[in-house]
């Protein structure tokens, strides 16, 4: 699916406390955001329609769409006559309400995306390396930055709503794994990359673990088909995930929940070892270049691997042996709906390894247990550079934050 795609269907019981507006006046920021998330949910809405779905009296949601409108975050539609009566108007999301932009800071890669309010992308940038530095990567951003805005109209500029990095926590622990000398990634220790951004920017930095970046992509922008409960495993250089609980990310208070890469599974020889040492892409990676087999192009080329030989199929079951007692684990502790799996790799891959944690998951003793439904993430592998997007847009204009970094 597109990432500006819309989910459609109407809320359940499930979701009848959360999509629930009031009256009180106090309480306008809540059903503004209420209605936004709800037009963003089901397409264009008449004012009769978000009355009957969030229990506001037709007045209040009058003015709430009216006050949206004039923000020009809503455009109204064509009229819809019915047999009787006055013709409904439904309202939209104005694909140039506000924009958004992401960061991913990656092993090997650097991405920065430009989105705007529908989640449609209107530009993207990468920046290929051998290591991340903090320097190298600020001025990146910097010059991504103005790039893409020199492609906005003054008035678009004006509507930037923020920037969000996506990045692994405490890179500095990376060392071997990511192949950079230990003063260059030490750097990254005395650097706080959200204020070092910050002070170049007028508009909001944020800052979310990349993983749980990219399962706010997901929620976001995704089919998760009206799923409320789910688990999220994304497979890039390092495995890692997040948690979605009642229709909203939860990261915890220091947002590290759903840190899965460091979920203890079993490993060689029935001895525990950790998820993210088992499932992630640079596992693949380094079994091929004992083989003396360049795998630059896994980093390169995601949306095609090629024939990568026998190395492929062993790493597909080994790490989807691992993911397998990951979601059982997982599941013991939360009543998951759904486990949701994507990764930087081609969809025919991701689909193996789908299907190979199915299979995994039957070979499991889980007696008390409700196995959740596996099945495989609609954004792809651009999903932690648009969940860095989403971190503005769910802060500022959804319900549910996503976005539990941003300095004072």
């Amino acid at each position: 699916m597109e990432a500006g795609s819309s989910r459609h269907g109407s809320p359940d019981a499930a979701e009848s406390q959360q999509l629930r507006g009031t009256n009180q006046s106090g309480m306008r920021d809540h059903n503004e955001r209420l209605v936004l998330s709800l037009v963003r949910q089901s397409g264009a809405l008449a004012k009769s329609d978000i009355a009957r779905m969030t229990g506001l009296s037709a007045q209040t949601v009058s003015v709430i769409m009216r006050e949206l409108e004039n923000e020009g975050l809503l455009l109204r539609q064509a009229p819809v006559r019915g047999k009787i009566g006055q013709p409904s108007i439904p309202m939209a999301l104005n694909p140039d309400g506000a924009f958004f932009i992401g960061l991913k800071v990656g092993r090997r890669s650097a991405e920065l995306v430009l989105i705007d309010f529908l989640g449609k992308t209107r530009a993207m940038l990468q920046n290929s390396y051998r290591y991340p530095t903090p320097r190298d990567t600020i001025a990146f951003v910097n010059s991504g930055i103005a790039q893409m805005r020199a492609s906005l109209t003054r008035e678009q500029d004006k509507r930037i709503a923020g920037l969000g990095i996506a990045m692994p926590f405490e890179l500095w622990n990376w060392v071997d794994t990511a192949g950079a000398p230990r003063e260059v990634m030490e750097e990254w220790r005395n650097h706080d990359i959200r204020t070092d951004l910050q002070a170049l920017f007028a508009f909001p930095v944020y800052l979310q673990n990349d993983a749980t970046s990219a399962c706010g992509a997901e929620l976001v922008f995704g089919d998760i088909g009206g799923l409320r409960d789910f688990v999220y495993f994304y497979i890039g250089a390092f495995a890692g995930g997040g948690v979605v609980l009642n229709g909203r990310l939860y990261s915890g208070p220091t947002g590290n929940a759903g840190a899965l890469g460091s979920m203890p599974v079993p490993g060689p020889g029935g001895r525990p070892t950790q998820l993210i040492d088992v499932a992630s892409i640079a596992v693949l990676e380094k079994s091929l270049n004992s083989r003396g087999v360049d795998a630059s192009h896994l980093w390169s080329s995601p949306e095609e691997w090629g024939d990568l030989g026998p190395d492929l199929g062993i790493w597909i079951a080994t790490a989807s042996d691992a993911l397998a007692y990951a979601i059982v684990a997982s599941a013991s502790v939360i009543d998951f709906e759904c486990a949701v799996i994507d990764g930087w790799m081609p969809p025919a891959i991701r689909a193996r390894i789908v299907a190979t944690v199915q299979a995994s998951i039957g070979m499991i003793d889980i007696e008390g247990l409700r196995a959740p439904a596996v099945r495989e993430g609609t954004v792809g592998i651009h999903a932690r550079a648009l969940g860095g997007a989403s971190l503005p847009l769910s802060e500022r204009f959804l319900i549910g934050s996503t976005a539990p970094s941003r300095g004072v």
